[in-house]
Formats: C-alpha cells, sequence, structure tokens
C-alpha cells in the first residue's frame, strides 16, 4: 500500500506529471517575446520554407524525439488504452532527457487500427527529429513499424522491439567469447514469440546464429511447420520441422535460452539439461523466466541475464534507446537501419571488455565490475555508454548512407557528448552511494512528522543510513500505521525513559553550567526533541542528526553547537549551500 501511494504521490505533488516545457530563449522583455513569436518569428519561418533543411538550424526539431503510443501492450499491463498510458510515455520521455539530453513530446493516439495509426504518425513528422514507438502489441507492431519506416524520412523505432534485441545481442557476443562458442554453431532456444522476442531472434540471426538452430516457443509450444493456431508470418519465419511440442523437449543440449515470456517457465530440469556451459538470458519483467540464484545453483557454469537490477547483467533497454537516438538525430539520420542498430550492440559489447573506471563502481555503491561471467554489459549509469554508442551509431547511419548531416571531426563529437552529461546529475548519486558503503546512525527530532516517516522508510530500503527515532514509541507506531509505511525494526528512543533523560539532563547541565544553566532549565532543555538529539550524538549513540524541517536554520544549528560544539582547535563554523543547477554544481 506503501509502495502505491508513494508512487501516486511522486506523479501528483506539485506540478502534475513529470515533464515540462522550458524557453531555450530569454523571453524577458517584449523585445525577446517579439523575437520569439510575432513577428520577429516570420523570419526562420521564411527562410525554412525556402529551404527544408534549415528546420534543423531554426527550431527544436533535431533534439525532438516523439514518443508515440496507443496503450495496446503496455509492459506488465496490457492493453490499457492511450490515455492511461501517458505515465509511461512522459517515463520514457524522462529517461530520454536523463540519459541523452534529447527532449521528447509524448503523443497517446487514441486508435487500434494500424493503417489509421500509420496515418496518424505519418503527419507528425514535420514536428519530430525522430520517433520513438511505444507499447505497440505484437503482431500489429511489427506492421506498423515497417510501413512507417518506407514512408518517413526521420528515424524511427520501435523500442519494445529492437532496445531489447540489441542489448541482448551485445550480451550474447561477450557470453559467447566468455564461453568460447562459435556463433555459427550454437543452438538457441526462445520462450516468447512478441515483439521483443521475434526482434531479437531476427537480430541473433543477422548477426550469425543458423537460422535452423534457432527454435521458438511460445504459450502453445514450439512454433512448428504443422501448426496453425496462433500463427502469424513473423513466426513462421522460425517454424520448424520437428517432432518436438514442448519447451522442455526442445532445449535439452541448447546453448543458449532467451525468455521473453512469462515468470517460472524455466525449471531447474530445463537448465540441467541444457549444453555445457549454457548462456540463459531470463528477460521477463519484474519476474525472470528462473530466479537468477535457483539458476546458478542448478548450473555453476552458466552465464546469466535478467531484467533485474538486483541481479548481474541487467538487460535494461535504457543502455540503448537515448543513446541510439542520439547518434541518430545528431546526424540527422534518415532512418534507424539494421547497421545502426549492429554497431550499437557491438559498442555496447566492447565498452563492457574495457577496464571499469571508479566513476562506475562509486555510482553503484563501490562494487567492482571486470569483464567476465557476472559482467558482461555495461551498467545503466555507466557515463560512458553515450560516449560509445552515440558515436558508434552515426558512423554508421554515415557508411549506410543514411546521414543527412555527417560529423567530421569526431574527437569533437565526444567532447560535445561529454558537455552534454554535465557532472550535476552524478553529485546526489555519488553521495547517496558513498553513504550506502558505511550507513551511519542518523537521529531524526521531528520523528512523528509524515515526511520524515516516510523518508526513513526510503532510507532502510535503499541501505543508505540507519534512522533513529526520538518520541513516544506508540504515538510514533501509530503514525507509522496510519501512514501504511513499513519500517521493520526501526530503533525509536523515548525520552521520557527516566535514566536516560536523567543521564542526558546531567550532561546537559555539565555542557551549559558555565552559562548560568540550572538543573531545572536544563530539564526544560532537554524535554525538546532537537537538544535531545544532539545530546545522544555526543553520548555516541549515532553519529548524525537531521533535522530543519519545521524549524528555522538559526534554530536548527544552535542546539547542536552548543551541546555537540567544534572540534578542538577549530574556532569557526561554516554552513554550506549545494545549488544543482542543469549544468553546474554551486557551493
Amino acid at each position: 500500500m506503501a509502495k502505491r501511494q508513494e508512487a501516486l504521490d511522486y506523479h501528483s505533488k506539485g506540478r502534475k506529471g513529470k515533464i515540462e516545457v522550458i524557453p531555450s530563449k530569454p523571453t524577458s522583455t517584449s523585445r525577446d517575446l517579439s523575437l520569439a513569436y510575432s513577428p520577429g518569428v516570420a523570419e526562420p519561418c521564411l527562410e525554412i520554407a525556402q529551404n527544408p533543411d534549415d528546420v534543423y538550424q531554426y527550431t527544436a526539431k533535431g533534439n525532438l524525439v516523439g514518443v508515440i503510443s496507443n496503450g495496446t501492450a503496455v509492459l506488465g499491463l496490457g492493453n490499457i488504452g492511450a490515455l492511461a498510458s501517458k505515465p509511461v510515455m512522459e517515463g520514457k520521455g524522462v529517461l530520454f532527457k536523463r540519459f541523452a539530453d534529447i527532449d521528447v513530446f509524448d503523443i497517446e493516439v487514441n486508435e487500434e487500427d494500424p493503417e489509421k495509426f500509420i496515418q496518424i504518425v505519418k503527419a507528425l513528422e514535420p514536428t519530430f527529429g525522430g520517433i520513438n514507438l511505444e507499447d505497440l502489441k505484437a503482431p500489429e507492431c511489427f506492421e506498423i513499424e515497417e510501413k512507417l519506416r518506407k514512408i518517413l524520412n526521420i528515424p524511427i523505432m520501435h523500442d519494445d522491439q529492437h532496445g531489447t534485441a540489441i542489448i541482448a545481442t551485445a550480451a550474447l557476443f561477450n557470453s559467447l567469447e566468455i564461453s568460447q562458442k562459435d556463433i555459427a554453431k550454437i543452438k538457441v532456444v526462445f520462450s516468447g514469440a512478441g515483439a521483443s522476442a521475434i526482434a531479437c531472434a531476427n537480430m541473433m540471426v543477422s548477426t550469425g546464429v543458423k537460422l535452423e538452430n534457432l527454435w521458438l516457443c511460445d504459450t502453445k509450444g514450439l512454433v512448428h511447420s504443422d501448426r496453425n493456431d496462433g500463427m502469424n508470418p513473423y513466426k513462421s519465419k522460425f517454424a520448424k520441422k520437428s517432432n518436438l511440442r514442448t519447451l522442455a523437449q526442445v532445449i535439452k543440449g541448447a546453448d543458449v535460452f532467451v525468455g521473453c515470456s512469462t515468470k517460472g517457465v524455466l525449471t531447474v530440469e530445463m537448465v540441467k539439461s541444457m549444453a555445457p556451459n549454457p548462456i540463459v538470458f531470463a528477460l521477463a519483467n519484474p519476474d525472470p523466466e528462473i530466479d537468477y540464484p535457483v539458476a546458478k545453483a542448478a548450473r555453476p557454469d552458466l552465464i546469466m541475464a535478467t531484467g533485474r537490477s538486483d541481479y548481474p547483467n541487467q538487460v535494461n533497454n535504457v543502455l540503448g534507446f537515448p543513446f541510439i537516438f542520439r547518434g541518430a538525430l545528431d546526424v540527422q539520420a534518415r532512418e534507424i537501419n539494421e547497421s545502426m542498430k549492429l554497431a550499437a550492440a557491438k559498442a555496447l559489447a566492447a565498452l563492457a571488455r574495457e577496464e571499469v573506471p571508479d566513476s562506475v563502481s562509486r555510482a553503484y555503491g563501490g562494487q567492482a565490475f571486470s569483464f567476465g561471467p557476472e559482467y558482461i554489459i555495461p551498467k545503466p549509469f555507466d557515463t560512458r555508454v553515450l560516449l560509445w554508442v552515440a558515436p558508434a551509431v552515426a558512423k554508421a547511419a554515415m557508411d549506410s548512407g543514411v546521414a543527412r548531416n555527417p560529423i567530421h571531426d569526431f574527437d569533437r563529437y565526444r567532447e560535445h557528448l561529454e558537455d552534454l552529461q554535465g557532472r550535476s546529475k552524478d553529485l546526489i548519486r555519488s553521495v547517496i552511494n558513498r553513504a550506502k558503503l558505511d550507513p551511519k546512525r542518523i537521529i531524526f527530532p521531528e520523528s512523528d512528522h509524515p515526511l520524515i516517516l516516510q523518508a526513513c522508510e526510503s532510507l532502510m530500503e535503499e541501505g543508505i543510513c540507519h534512522p533513529i527515532l526520538i518520541g513516544s514509541p506508540e504515538r510514533i507506531q501509530k503514525v507509522i500505521t496510519s501512514l501504511g509505511l513499513d519500517l521493520p525494526g526501526i530503533e525509536i528512543i523515548d525520552p521520557d525513559d527516566p535514566d536516560l533523560k536523567n543521564t542526558a539532563t546531567e550532561l546537559y547541565l555539565e555542557l551549559r553550567k558555565h552559562k548560568g544553566i540550572g538543573w531545572e532549565d536544563a530539564k526544560r532543555q532537554v524535554s525538546r526533541p532537537l537538544v535531545f538529539g544532539s545530546l545522544l550524538c555526543r553520548m555516541n549513540r549515532a553519529e548524525g542528526l537531521l533535522s530543519g524541517l519545521s524549524s528555522s536554520y538559526p534554530k536548527t544549528i544552535k542546539p547542536c553547537l552548543e551541546v555537540i560544539g567544534t572540534r578542538k582547535g577549530v574556532q569557526r563554523v561554516a554552513g554550506v549551500y549545494i545549488t544543482i543547477l542543469k549544468d553546474r554544481v554551486l557551493f
């Protein structure tokens, strides 16, 4: 319940939703506005009318992607319709911006007829530099993308198909290198025959897997040549002439399993029946076809990837689409073709074989990574991914003849990409991950405030610190229950505990008696949660204190200075304010 409410609050508090439009030019004066709109806006309009390519010079088209969906196949939710899919499309826009500084308009289209949907998207071409199709059901998604690629003159990609395929193919390249297997000889078995599975199968065949060695299973079993039920032209390509019918029969002796299906499809017995050094990509979300620890226990020699971040080798589409579109937009590509997708997969595979810098380890709490069975693809927060994938995609577009604006100096281009990343985004994450390395005990004096308790839940879940609450245990637990929070084992210190209160009062009296403080004054001061919390820090019951939600900065800091004081030899205390801007951090 708490997670549900937290998600709803995240989307509804403050400005509704997750995105906004911010002007990129000054708009402070009437002169600014006359340039932004009438009459000044007429000049770029006339230039574009004379030379259509000038639209990239005078508008945001070149950095604008349309995330377009009809909501017929929303991950984990199914056909919920265009309107209900909007939060997902906004979220996709956030990822484009966060990882590649690409602007997005999300477009939810209330149309399920493929031909009508195609015509709607076609009509939007003047607006966008590229189009990301999202959450379209199979098999219609194949037809929609195929036809749009033929009629549009801008890059278009159905990420549910090709995003997964690109990352999985990169993982396959490195898995085969580690296991020393020949891509032309391996047997590959798929569970699932939807958009992502078909795209993965097609890409793996295009990179060297023999069609006769690739077996496709769906909810009805093996896709075979005698079957009519649940078939379509995209599945039929992989139909086998075979008497085998079930996944359990087909997977015997397989080198690779790729799951784009559902939880529990792959059993321990099936994994045990695979070839030596098997490769298992269990990509169902949120729960894989077989759990990682279970599969590893059954076959310690396997290499495994899932869609989950809490296991090694997460196949996450965010490793693909932001950077693929970045490279495509930067050369004004006419399409995203197979050469560009393969370039992205090869770039990801090559990056995983590089030495991993400390900056990546710090982003993941100090965890060390090196190329091997538990690190076959880069991590999503590896800032190098943009610098490797986007240039590779851009160059592939140029080499394949679909780039309208080729890059002449790739060293300068990489410097430009580094500038896009900035470093302000890394500050908070680096602080959090350093805290996770050695979680401290932190006191929260305002312990019955809902925001504090919600924050404590997140802090405990993420392992950032060990929160300590001050107040009546009964009252605090009542608030926790009313908010539906989950704070198992959280420490609550009762300031009315006689022994502790007496000890704290004596300590305060000792610290402040030179200011004329008497016993009764000390008792009154100790009854204040902020003073009591500061004393607990002084008594080594905690390493830190966080307060100020309901009081001003001077009132918050004064008791800490009076009780905790300064280190010996320190004469002056300074406060630090951090301002995080788009492109820099100010202290």
